[in-house]
């Protein structure tokens, strides 16, 4: 395929720095959350089959397309360049655009749920410090700067906080399994599971909620963003597409089952349950170190899921400052480190301010709701491009010719199918995250702000388009 976008001296600076188990890793970084988890447990049993629902009817479809496109079309920009060479400059900017305005959203969501789960390290204070808004702010903050700063320096350095960033978030939950199959098996578990209770209920106030699950299984697109800085792309990103899904799929379900285990559902934060059911866990078999333990590997964990995003997400607007679409400075390379450090650092700020506003006349659990569901509807914006574009890029000759292509099984039927489930979901999401939850303060301030936020966010990004556009044809 011939791209539309220049090459660039700039591009030509990106270093090849990531190879198989750096993929695995920042995968897992950036899709499996323990707030998820967390926020699974806080809705009760019956999240356990929407997970496997949206495991088969969005993960697996998701996987598919995104290594068919990725290894057909490695290039760095990810769902941006997809949509641009599928429906043209406008489009491809609109879906990179609200690809990267979601993360001034998202950071701090994260960043607050991170600063929750930190809070537990000290074990005595866990609780109460979780729900301290100064403590979250400032801790919160402090993840962000550190994120910023590393990969600033550059993949070379700034992929070992990912890789951290995997391991620290897995391990967490491997312990948080064994805690509680071991209480499980002496005391018994405090949540009955049966068929019934597991259902998914339809219900207005939690309902909501759907959409963080089919949320909790993005994120592997993600360093497909980065296709320029990893070595082998074409073989490397399928093989770690493939064994992190597994790996992210199976400890949700797991993990959901042991929260539940450990903490009546009514009874769990949304945002630090994990952490929570641990602590319950590791004070029932007398071992209070296992909570400390699991809360200082989570926050290396969380650490890395901010930084894995700030990487990932920042190479669009570099894209795209590459096509002359936002300002060219944005299209800038550090001298020193080869990396897109304005787009990270203008990236950050807004993320931070965003954080503090998001405060402003709110609970610590409302504000954070408010962000969640703002950053899932501009997130989904560019998924419902990227399953459009993999059914229009499948009638190119250049597919089946392609032998480096991971093409979704079952010809074209297999490729509609992948593409329809996975925009249907992607749909559904984003309706339901315009339904305010049960515990929100105020359903009308809430919608106001969630619809404002949002709409104000993809304005912005229209007028910068048109702006970019004129130039452009200034120059012809």
């Amino acid at each position: 395929m011939t791209s539309s976008a220049p090459t660039g001296a700039s591009k030509s600076q990106l270093r090849r720095s990531m190879g198989f188990w750096d993929v695995l890793l920042f995968n897992i970084a950036a899709v499996l959350g323990p707030r998820w988890i967390a926020a699974a447990g806080h809705n009760g049993a019956s999240s356990i089959s929407l997970w496997l629902l949206a495991a088969l009817f969005f993960f697996v479809p998701s996987a598919l397309v995104i290594n068919e496109l990725s290894s057909r079309f490695p290039e760095e920009g990810g769902l941006y360049a997809w949509a641009r060479d599928a429906f043209g400059p406008f489009h491809g900017f609109v879906a990179g655009w609200t690809y990267w305005i979601y993360t001034v959203f998202y950071f701090p969501g994260l960043l607050l749920a991170s600063a929750s789960m930190a809070a537990y390290i000290s074990s005595s204070r866990g609780a109460a410090l979780s729900q301290d808004r100064v403590f979250l702010v400032w801790v919160s903050l402090g993840m962000l700067a550190v994120a910023v700063l590393l990969n600033i320096v550059g993949l070379d350095i700034g992929k070992w906080l990912q890789n951290a960033g995997g391991v620290g978030t897995y391990l967490p939950l491997v312990v948080l399994a064994a805690v509680a199959a071991f209480v499980c098996l002496r005391h018994g578990s405090v949540t009955h599971f049966t068929l019934a209770a597991m259902r998914p209920a339809w219900n207005w106030d939690t309902v909501n909620f759907w959409s963080q699950i089919a949320f909790a299984f993005t994120g592997l697109e993600l360093v497909s963003c980065m296709a320029e800085e990893v070595r082998d792309p074409h073989r490397t990103l399928p093989r770690a597409v493939f064994a992190s899904g597994a790996l992210i799929a199976l400890m949700y379900i797991a993990g959901t089952f042991a929260v539940l285990a450990l903490v009546p559902a009514d009874a769990l934060d949304p945002k630090s349950g994990v952490f929570q059911a641990i602590a319950s866990g590791s004070a029932t078999i007398g071992i209070g170190l296992i909570g400390v333990v699991a809360a200082l590997l989570a926050t290396a964990g969380n650490a890395g899921g901010v930084g894995s995003t700030v990487a990932g997400v920042a190479r669009v607007p570099f894209q795209v400052g590459i096509d002359n679409y936002l300002p060219a400075v944005f299209g800038k390379i550090h001298p020193r480190w080869k990396t897109p450090w304005v787009s990270i650092l203008v990236q950050a700020a807004l993320s931070g301010a965003i954080l503090l506003l998001s405060q402003v006349n709110e609970t610590t659990r409302g504000a954070y709701q408010v962000l969640i569901d703002a950053a899932i509807i501009l997130y989904f914006i560019p998924f419902l491009y990227m399953f459009a574009a993999v059914i229009k890029l499948a009638g190119r000759k250049d597919r089946t010719a392609n032998l480096h292509a991971v093409l979704i099984p079952g010809g074209k039927f297999g490729v509609w199918l992948c593409g329809g489930l996975g925009f249907a979901v992607v749909l559904l999401g984003i309706f339901v995250s315009l339904i305010p939850p049960g515990d929100s303060a105020s359903k009308l301030g809430f919608e106001l702000k969630l619809v404002l936020g949002t709409a104000v966010s993809i304005l912005i990004g229209l007028a910068l388009y048109w702006r970019g556009a004129k130039k452009r044809r200034g120059e012809k």
